[in-house]
């Protein structure tokens, strides 16, 4: 089965086609700038066909032309567009009515659609990419593949707020934690390295990226998250804040007149590593300038490493036993020094990793150390394949 999986952003569509009968992809790339100046690129296999810039006034026309490079007669992968057998779509809000992955209806597409309040940044534009691909493919099966539903298994004494019940009832305010497709990956990977059923392990998964979220899986299934009802809670990322004082937002507003969305949109794009730093949002630029001395950037730092630790520590709590770590997503595949200090501080609670094995990056590795009773792994997320696969399960129904 030919599976195209579709990552929409407000200006950019990330795409990339399985052969799930080869377990291999064929073709991926970006489109991005899209109602801007417009670039594409576009790799069939491990080659770059191409990386230009191409006029995208919108998504529509940016789905035609992956299409056309896909279908190419002298650098496609397929013959015609009729080879993709379903298209999966990554949805980042799923609300509470959506515990798995949906072949997309109307009222799916609805659903989503109201679901928009809590994630504006990324629902609309995945809408956008649904009924591009409706356009586009109209006779093709779409799927929705929701972050938010491998954290649906949460007790409600993790996602409820400590609020008047109207609110969750009225509103459906409430945790629904994010990044759910790539914890959901990495901790089936962990299982299967593990050797044992999942329901005999707690995993604890760390996604650490620009943007970052912990997960606490108690036998195999997610049992509390550090994201909220939106992204922006739980740890220090580029650019957001992560947990604060909620009270900040009012007096803010009451000192300088910044209405509440305007506090919030600056707590989203203009916080966390980026303005402790005063650097960058991104750690690769924080540690460099800290190495050099900078001192806001080694403040920077030092508060990314406490966050972790502070996650981990409250879910190992939580879950009265830990089995195994994981490290996955930019940050935690590929900061070496930022996996050392994290465990180098967890040793009491039976934390321990090998240098040598360490010392890598993008790669599947086991880094635990002899002695040590949990296990440690570095695990670069896929959240495409699992796209792909949920698709491949639902379109074959």
């Amino acid at each position: 089965m030919i599976i195209l999986v579709v990552n929409t952003g407000s200006s950019s569509l990330k795409y990339q086609l399985f052969d799930m009968d080869k377990k291999e992809v064929l073709a991926k790339g970006l489109c991005e700038r899209i109602a801007e100046d417009g670039h594409m690129d576009y790799k069939a296999g491990d080659k770059t066909v191409f990386d230009k810039d191409i006029a995208l006034p919108n998504h529509g026309v940016a789905l035609q032309y992956v299409i056309d490079a896909l279908t190419d007669s002298e650098y496609g992968v397929i013959a015609d567009m009729n080879d993709i057998n379903a298209v999966g779509h990554r949805v980042v809000q799923g609300g509470h009515l959506f515990n798995k992955s949906m072949v997309i209806t109307p009222e799916v597409e609805e659903a989503i659609d109201r679901f928009s309040v809590l994630a504006p940044l990324h629902n609309p534009p995945a809408l956008v990419g649904i009924r591009a691909c409706k356009q586009v493919l109209p006779n093709t099966t779409q799927v929705a593949v929701f972050d938010t539903s491998f954290h649906q298994t949460m007790p409600e004494e993790s996602y409820l707020y400590p609020i008047p019940m109207e609110y969750y009832e009225k509103y459906q305010i409430r945790k629904y934690g994010m990044h759910g497709t790539s914890h959901r990956y990495v901790t089936e990977r962990c299982v299967e390295l593990c050797g044992k059923d999942r329901s005999e392990l707690n995993i604890i998964t760390c996604h650490l990226g620009n943007g970052s979220s912990i997960t606490a899986v108690k036998n195999g299934y997610c049992y509390n998250t550090s994201m909220g009802m939106t992204p922006l809670d739980g740890l220090i990322m580029g650019t957001r804040t992560g947990t604060l004082d909620p009270s900040v937002v009012s007096f803010i507003n009451e000192q300088t007149g910044m209405s509440a969305s305007d506090v919030i949109s600056m707590f989203n794009k203009k916080s966390g590593l980026l303005a402790v730093s005063g650097i960058s949002g991104d750690v690769r630029d924080i540690s460099k300038a800290a190495a050099e001395g900078n001192h806001r950037a080694q403040i920077a730092r030092e508060m990314l490493l406490k966050s972790v630790r502070h996650f981990i520590g409250a879910y190992a709590a939580e879950m009265g036993r830990v089995d195994a770590i994981v490290f996955t997503a930019g940050i935690g595949e590929n900061d070496i020094d930022l996996r050392e200090k994290v465990c180098g501080s967890l040793e009491f609670m039976g934390v321990k990793i090998d240098a040598e094995k360490n010392n890598t990056r993008g790669k599947e590795t086991e880094i635990t150390a002899p002695g040590a009773t949990v296990r440690t792994f570095v695990i670069p997320t896929n959240e495409e394949l699992m796209i792909a696969i949920d698709t491949e399960a639902l379109a074959g129904e």
